[in-house]
């Protein structure tokens, strides 16, 4: 790889003996990897014979995006660094917690995988196209705690001060983390790149401090090498909040502590960790975990989001879960957007006047004298929530995925809708009239499987 000159000489500076190696690993291939969903039964086709070392869930491998396990959920592709931050956040069940950066929903999903579906989950993300696919990817993990909002900061802050047990800032960054795996990212490269991303990275935790609570902790994370902006943001937060301190990480697999003479010198700064390709199995990364000992802001009294489900709306919804669900929905916790139906996350906050991309789990959509169940319904529930559910083939699966109508004389109703599974992982639901099953799975998302 052609590495910027300016690039190699400040690296030369920073590594002395260690940028030989470190300019080689650039030349070597980048690792792929993957994440297990813990809310599904473990595929049993998936070759799991090569686990990352510092995550209960985490692989080296690569997985089809065409695949049945993709498809479902059961699986995630992620960059094996990329996934010792969500280790290192590590929430725990019940917790409020906020990923200010979210998209694509890496970080989201393992975040998600230890709140098991409780507390709640607002994943942020401030472009409008990305935000939309980190709800799709948020969707097809199945998470139904989960706030997707398209905002900025400040509108973060401002409506949610002093509310969140944990904050993930995986920030914007110059990116020379990712040089491997995505060459692009030379190209914007420059001397004074770094510096600029600092300066929105100061801006960001600027806001990101102010929804903590006290005891909160504070993950941030970059996949850059640059001081500007890992080890220098931590002392300039430190210096700047003395409400903070830092959290020791575990630093297993070659991660090694982060460097206090890249930053202002506090010794308390190697606590933070460095990962560096030519030191381990993945790409470049910087991580640091603090803990908020006193509020910065004012806390504000939270009124709950209401449902605003009409009367008729929720007799739809009504008739349809007497028929087809076996578990209790909360009249609560529901909420219309235009004909679409949600059912939102316990301790749901008022959303006015933000951008909400899902407001929850999207639960389907009500039609004239009708509800239709949704593609995010059949992948979030439990088995056995729902009434009728069905086996069906890697063939039918194929037609299922593709937009087809199939014919099954195994389904357990003659007429209605039913949830298809195929390897025991949820698909999709169909509607079955005597012995076909018609489709329902998103146009969007169709694809063939050669």
């Amino acid at each position: 790889m052609e590495l910027p000159a300016a690039f190699k000489t400040k690296y030369q500076r920073l590594l002395g003996d260690e940028a030989a190696a470190f300019f080689a690993s650039f030349d070597q291939p980048e690792n792929s990897g993957f994440r297990i969903n813990p809310m599904r039964p473990v595929p049993v086709d998936l070759d799991l014979s090569d686990p990352v070392p510092y995550t209960q869930w985490g692989y080296y491998g690569k997985v089809s995006g065409r695949s049945l396990d993709h498809q479902s959920g059961a699986v995630y592709s992620q960059e094996p660094s990329a996934m010792f931050v969500g280790e290192v956040a590590h929430p725990k069940a019940g917790m409020r917690v906020l990923d200010l950066c979210a998209s694509p929903g890496g970080k989201s999903t393992h975040l998600g995988s230890f709140l098991q579906q409780s507390g709640l989950l607002v994943s942020n993300e401030i472009m409008p196209k990305r935000a939309k696919v980190l709800a799709e990817n948020t969707e097809r993990f199945g998470l139904s705690n989960t706030l997707v909002v398209n905002e900025n900061p400040a509108s973060i802050a401002k409506a949610f001060p002093v509310f969140f047990d944990q904050v993930l800032v995986d920030a914007p960054c110059s990116g020379e983390g990712m040089f491997r795996k995505d060459p692009d990212a030379v190209s914007y490269w420059s001397t004074d790149y770094p510096a600029a991303c600092a300066k929105r990275q100061r801006e960001i935790l600027t806001e990101a401090v102010k929804v903590l609570k006290p005891g909160g902790e504070l993950v941030y994370s970059t996949c850059t090498f640059a001081p500007e902006e890992d080890e220098q943001i931590i002392s300039w937060l430190l210096e700047t909040y003395p409400q903070f301190e830092i959290v020791p990480i575990e630093k297993p697999a070659g991660i090694i502590d982060a460097k206090p003479e890249w930053g202002n010198g506090d010794p308390s700064l190697k606590e933070a960790a460095r990962l560096f390709p030519h030191l381990m199995r993945g790409e470049g990364h910087f991580v640091a975990k603090l803990r908020l000992n006193e509020a910065i802001g004012n806390s504000s009294k939270y009124h709950r989001q209401p449902s605003n489900v009409s009367r008729d709306q929720s007799h739809l919804f009504e008739a349809f879960a007497a028929e087809y669900l076996n578990f209790k929905v909360d009249s609560h916790q529901l909420l219309a957007f235009g004909d679409q139906l949600y059912l939102m996350p316990e301790g749901t906050t008022s959303l006015r006047g933000l951008k909400v991309i899902r407001p929850g789990l999207h639960l389907g959509t009500l039609k004239k004298n009708r509800f239709e169940p949704s593609y995010a319904m059949a992948l979030a529930l439990s088995p056995g929530q729902f009434k009728y559910e069905a086996s069906i083939s890697e063939a039918d699966w194929k037609q299922v995925v593709h937009g087809d109508i199939f014919t099954s004389d195994e389904m357990p109703v003659k007429k209605g809708w039913v949830r298809l599974f195929c390897n025991h992982q949820p698909v999709a639901f169909g509607k079955v009239v005597n012995q076909t099953v018609k489709n329902f799975f998103p146009k969007g998302l169709r694809f063939k499987v050669e």
